[in-house]
This record gives C-alpha cells, sequence and structure tokens, in this order.
C-alpha cells in the first residue's frame, strides 16, 4: 500500500474512532463508575495508538496508589501512550487543549486539570487541586518541561508542580517516552515542536512506518528531606541519563 494511502485510511479510522468516543463519553460515561470509566479509557487509547500504526511497548512496574507521574514530553500522542497502560492518570494540560475540537471535550471527560499558564497565579489553584487528587488516591501526570521536545533529550524542567506532590506527602513515578520508527532510533516524525500544526503532525504520524513507543517507569523518589528544585533536578536527572542512554 502506498505511503499516501495507508495514512487516509489511519486518518479516517482515526476519524471513526474519535466520533465514537465523543458520542461515549457524552451519552455513556458520566453515568459510569471510576472502574468502567478507566478499562474505557485504557481500551480506547490503546485503540487510537494502533490505528495510527504505532506499536506500544512498556518497561517497568506501575505502582498501587497515589502517586505524581514525571514524564518527558514528546507529542499530543504522549496522553495516550500513558494513559494505555495507565488509565486512572489525571493529566495537567495547557488550558489551550480544553479548547480544542472534540479532543478538548475527550481531555475533560477523562479528568485533566487545566492550566493557565501565561497567569502564574493559576499555578497555585492547580498545585491545590493536584494535592486534593494526591490525598484521595489518585494519580496526577504532568510534563514538567512545560512544552515538547524532539525527543532527543530533557529539556529544563519547571518545579512549581511538583510542589503537589511534597503537600501530599506522594512519591514520584518518573517515566520516560520514546518514539521511534523504520528509519530512526529516535524519530523525528512524532515531534511536535515549533510552528507544526497539529494536522501536520497528524498526517506525518499516519504516513509513517513502524512507528513506536515505548512508556517505561523508573524507580519510585519519595519527596520527604527535598524541595521541589530538589527533586526536579533528581528527576532530570534520571529522566535525561535515560533518554541519553
Amino acid at each position: 500500500m502506498r505511503a499516501w494511502v495507508r495514512a487516509w485510511v489511519r486518518l479516517l479510522r482515526c476519524w471513526m474512532l474519535v466520533m465514537q468516543a465523543a458520542w461515549i463519553m457524552a451519552r455513556r460515561l458520566p453515568q459510569a463508575d471510576a472502574t468502567t470509566r478507566q478499562a474505557w479509557i485504557q481500551r480506547w487509547s490503546a485503540q487510537l495508538l494502533a490505528v495510527l500504526g504505532v506499536s506500544l511497548q512498556t518497561r517497568g512496574t506501575w505502582p498501587q496508589g497515589a502517586c505524581l507521574i514525571v514524564a518527558n514530553h514528546v507529542s499530543w500522542l504522549d496522553v495516550m501512550a500513558v494513559h494505555a497502560v495507565c488509565p486512572q492518570a489525571r493529566f495537567v494540560a495547557k488550558a489551550e487543549v480544553h479548547r480544542w475540537p472534540v479532543m478538548g471535550k475527550l481531555a475533560a471527560g477523562a479528568g485533566t486539570l487545566f492550566i493557565e499558564r501565561e497567569k502564574p497565579r493559576d499555578a497555585l489553584r492547580v498545585v491545590h487541586h493536584m494535592a486534593q487528587s494526591l490525598r484521595a488516591g489518585d494519580t496526577v501526570a504532568v510534563f514538567p518541561e512545560g512544552t515538547t521536545s524532539t525527543g532527543h533529550g530533557l529539556l529544563p524542567l519547571h518545579a512549581n508542580l511538583l510542589q503537589a506532590a511534597i503537600a501530599a506527602e506522594a512519591p514520584l513515578l518518573p517515566v520516560v517516552l520514546r518514539y521511534s520508527d523504520a528509519q530512526h532510533a529516535v524519530s523525528p516524525v512524532v515531534a511536535y515542536v515549533g510552528d507544526t500544526s497539529l494536522l501536520r503532525s497528524l498526517w506525518w504520524v499516519a504516513s509513517a512506518k513502524g512507528l513506536q513507543v515505548q512508556v517505561e517507569t523508573l524507580p519510585l523518589i519519595t519527596c520527604a528531606g527535598l524541595d521541589r528544585r530538589q527533586l526536579a533536578a533528581l528527576v532530570a536527572a534520571q529522566i535525561g541519563a535515560k533518554l541519553q542512554a
């Protein structure tokens, strides 16, 4: 099958899956219990990766109980990759995601916490909600780089959101996301950087051959005796070393 034909088939299947998800999210999930909702999120995330031709590999173990997932950020695919193995995770995302057609509603339905990055005071509100969720036993996930990278390394981390784990006395779980394809150990087609539009990124992903995402968990980090900047430095060292390797 020619690359452009394969891409259009994948995009059509992706659109059908997103429309189905929008209907289910509006009609069924509001009445569903947490177990049912998480099972659906996990299944849908895995299906979306599959229809786009992205295979999923996992390494490491996922702990039981509350924790703050701290991951590197490469693509809009990152959320689906994590949800495919950890559907209970509540992500923190920039507020503009909430305004995306369809996908914004799906993100809200999955329990996403939205933050206005241009408003410094809004970070305090989000940290408060994150700490409340962690105390309630939830898993919360953040991308502390604040933006996407090319996947070759780690950008400087913003430590503010890590304060939630300290306040809730919850451990941090570093997660490493790596994308490769048939020609590249670090795939350039998924990097959602610069002036790349979402539509262009979608086309690149759908056109790729042998695209794979690996989700790897590292050992838990306890917050005892550490401030948020020390935590950020420790997480950055561990994730950065894995990406360099």
